[in-house]
């Protein structure tokens, strides 16, 4: 099948790029109402907490974007948005503990109640961009008596669980993407198969030998190495699976 650059956009229908984004807000609406000048008068944890919240989001699209042509950057920004989300669920527990908020036991009433709270399906017409604002500004008020509940242990522990939750959510999507290059390969192997196809199709075209060993059309190859440099052999259009080589 032929390489094909599609739409970058396919993030916006991600429920870890979308839950991201209730807790970017979650945390902002956080740092203002709570950090101040007695609690952080340099304003670092406030900087701190909000550039590790806009992060995750951020690195999930990137990495997202980067999928059609490096399946390894995917998956190293995926993991560096899990990691700045493990960082600000970091903040939070420091914060829980100088205030002395108690979390959650998991079977809890608070803790039950706020996990089967899930989101909703995007619905996403032509205008993804304002169909996407519409759906997270929805899911964001689902979520807010939680996060944003005027009981501050309880708006802790809600962002704590949902921060943990997004954890998990990026945890899968690693071993997804993991499962999907060692079955598929990234780009690089595929513009190989790509050249190799292309390659292949050429030589039949041109009547060139068939491998001795199983058949296929053969490929006029180059050395690039050691004392025969420069030197062109034909070679199997099935290589590597198979090592079949004639003079030219």
């Amino acid at each position: 099948m032929a390489i094909e650059i599609k739409s970058i956009k396919g993030y916006y229908y991600l429920d870890a790029w979308v839950m991201s984004h209730i807790i970017y807000q979650a945390t902002v609406s956080f740092c203002q109402r709570y950090l101040n000048k007695d609690n952080d008068p340099s304003g670092r944890l406030y900087d701190q907490m909000v550039m590790a919240a806009r992060s995750a989001p951020a690195n999930i699209a990137e990495g997202s974007s980067r999928r059609q042509t490096s399946r390894e950057t995917e998956m190293r920004l995926t993991d560096v948005a899990r990691a700045t989300l493990s960082e600000l669920l970091n903040d939070f527990l420091a914060f829980s503990l100088t205030y002395n908020i108690e979390p959650w036991p998991k079977d809890s009433e608070n803790y039950r109640a706020l996990k089967s709270l899930q989101l909703e399906r995007p619905n996403y017409g032509n205008d993804i961009e304002h169909d996407a604002w519409i759906h997270i500004q929805a899911q964001r008020k689902r979520f807010a008596p939680w996060v944003e509940n005027e009981n501050l242990a309880i708006r802790v522990n809600s962002i704590k669980q949902l921060i943990n939750r997004n954890i998990e959510m990026l945890q899968k999507m690693i071993s997804r993407q993991l499962e999907d290059f060692k079955h598929d390969g990234g780009f690089t192997e595929g513009l190989s198969k790509e050249r190799i196809a292309t390659q292949a199709h050429q030589a039949i075209e041109q009547n060139a030998p068939q491998c001795p060993l199983c058949g296929k059309p053969m490929i006029k190859r180059t050395i690039k190495r050691g004392a025969k440099a420069g030197h062109q052999f034909w070679g199997c259009s099935n290589y590597p699976e198979c090592q079949g080589t004639r003079n030219y």
